[in-house]
């Protein structure tokens, strides 16, 4: 495998076990609204919107260089 492969790898690994680390519920207040989660569910959203952005901004940048 190669190095790109195996530091997605540890990256996702170690953000996994700072998700599970962090299982507090919290409330998330954002102008009138008041949200109450699990702050393993909103650090999931976060990457998980995280990993989509890079995806989909990686996938624009190949599709302009052809």
């Amino acid at each position: 495998m190669n190095f790109k492969l195996w530091l997605s790898l540890i990256l996702a690994a170690l953000a996994l076990i700072f998700i599970i680390q962090n299982a507090a519920v919290v409330e998330l207040h954002f102008l009138f609204w008041t949200v109450s989660m699990s702050r393993l569910v909103w650090m999931f959203l976060l990457l998980a919107i995280g990993f989509l952005i890079g995806w989909l901004l990686h996938s624009l940048h190949a599709l302009r260089k052809k």
